[in-house]
């Protein structure tokens, strides 16, 4: 066998002897690889349910914000997991930490105004000011809520339309909440002629709330002359009833109250301004002053 032929032969060898070598190197590695994400898969998967079955029992707790929570638990596990398989190939931990810091940080300032929205989405599903099927006032929204997710909430208008509004919105103003509290104080004040007399406006107004059995008798109701104005007396009628059925006892009342001052002859003014004239020209008989 010539020399060029044992040269050849000799390279093959040491050739295949380093790739031997790479091969049980890197197969207990891959083996390990393989070990850590099976293991972690599950490991993920038994945090994610047990995270959600333990918020489960805890009452009131939103189920938006429990599968948020868990499902965050879930993929934090597994990031944790894929740094641990790159960890058994050699590559330095330490700066893949770094690098997943840096992409965080570059996607927290790219998306500022989405993690606004998420953390409003958080503290208004801790904090419960209002829920599904409340009606609320915001600002210059108003509506009854649908649903109220991470990133919006969907309300619904009194007239039937469609409001997407973000978190941030509702978390920044002052919500006024028309349903938490379960009674809610009316007053319906008319105007009454200042000829017309007012003890019995008053009577003929709590002689209508003592048949209607929506009005509650705690607090009591009470009637009173609210103001007098340039054209009538304002008489009010104060009463309390539970929020469901405010909207229809208050107009039920008002048309009530009118038909009942027409029956008993009690009038309810049109505003008027009375206009006095007064002649400033000198009379026609008065002479001329002479110096």
């Amino acid at each position: 066998m010539d020399l060029a032929a044992q040269e050849t032969i000799q390279s093959l060898s040491s050739g295949f002897g380093v790739v031997w070598a790479l091969v049980i190197t890197y197969s207990f590695s891959v083996l390990g690889a393989g070990l850590l994400i099976i293991v972690g898969y599950v490991i993920a998967g038994l945090v994610e349910r047990g995270i959600n079955g333990g918020l489960r029992r805890l009452p009131g707790f939103d189920a938006t914000l429990r599968g948020f929570f868990a499902g965050a638990a879930r993929y934090g596990v597994l990031i944790l997991v894929a740094v641990m398989v790159l960890g058994q190939f050699g590559v330095q931990t330490a700066s893949i930490i770094a690098a997943i810091g840096a992409i965080g940080l570059a996607i927290g300032l790219a998306l500022q105004g989405t993690l606004q929205n998420i953390a409003a989405g958080v503290m208004l599903l801790v904090l419960r000011p209002f829920r599904i099927g409340e009606t609320i006032e915001v600002g210059a929204l108003l509506g009854t809520v649908e649903e109220i997710g991470l990133f919006a909430t969907r309300l619904r208008t009194p007239e039937g339309m469609f409001i997407l509004a973000p978190n941030t919105t509702l978390w920044n103003e002052p919500i006024l909440n028309f349903n938490r509290n379960r009674v809610r104080r009316n007053d319906i004040t008319v105007g009454i002629g200042y000829d017309d007399n007012i003890d019995l406006a008053e009577s003929v107004m709590r002689g209508i709330i003592r048949s209607d059995p929506r009005i509650l008798a705690e607090p009591a109701p009470v009637t009173f002359v609210a103001a007098l104005g340039d054209s009538a007396v304002a008489v009010s009628l104060r009463y309390w009833t539970s929020d469901l059925d405010f909207l229809t006892t208050k107009t039920d009342l008002t048309k009530l109250v009118k038909v009942a001052f027409d029956a008993n002859g009690i009038s309810i003014p049109f505003p008027q301004q009375e206009v006095v004239y007064r002649d400033a020209r000198p009379p026609l008989d008065a002479s001329p002053l002479r110096p």
